[in-house]
């Protein structure tokens, strides 16, 4: 027993978006009301066994941070709150997260819950550093990766990605499923998804 929960617990409602790269979940430990200490060390120790080597928190506020600095994972944040101006968050967030997985990085990105902002965030991502440039490709390929559709928050953060500054290098790996592939996207060929 004592090995099991040593490797921790898997976060809830965790996913692949670039396989070995890039993951969302929700908040580690849980959203506010139903949040569990125990449970956040549980999870950020299945983190850390599983080789995420930063967490990117995208909650308005700065909680959890202390919580990853004891326990050793680097972290991030980028409030995207409510009155936040989520085209200067995803201009600082994006490259930063570019670079990150371009030195081979693991990432986990979450806020409170796995909603329509860490949705269109991720799908932002996919559109803005050109592994799945057309804007519903993303969005589908992120709802089938979530199994989740997006609504019009999530959707308006992905509108927002031709307003922001172009990368200034290559794409991200390509986005994979753990069956090998991004749904819809043909191995070496840009995506070819058609919409839902």
């Amino acid at each position: 027993m004592k090995g099991r929960w040593a490797a921790g617990i898997v976060p809830r409602n965790f996913a692949w978006i670039v396989q070995d790269r890039l993951a969302v979940s929700e908040r580690p430990g849980g959203y506010s009301p139903n949040h569990r200490r125990v449970r956040r060390q549980e999870e950020i120790l299945w983190l850390e066994a599983h080789g995420f080597t930063r967490v990117v928190s995208l909650l308005p506020s700065s909680h959890n941070l202390h919580a990853y600095e004891e326990l050793g994972l680097p972290s991030a944040h980028f409030g995207l709150g409510p009155q936040s101006d989520v085209r200067e968050v995803l201009g600082d967030l994006y490259p930063a997260m570019l670079g990150w997985i371009q030195d081979g990085e693991r990432l986990l990105v979450h806020q409170e819950e796995l909603g329509e902002r860490v949705a269109g965030v991720v799908s932002g991502f996919l559109c803005w550093c050109g592994l799945l440039p057309d804007p519903p490709r993303a969005i589908y390929a992120v709802e089938q990766l979530l199994r989740r559709q997006m609504g019009s928050v999530g959707r308006g953060i992905v509108a927002l990605v031709p307003q922001l500054p172009p990368p200034t290098s290559a794409p991200a790996p390509k986005p994979v499923t753990s069956r090998g592939q991004l749904p819809g996207v043909v191995p070496g060929q840009a995506a070819s998804t058609g919409t839902p």
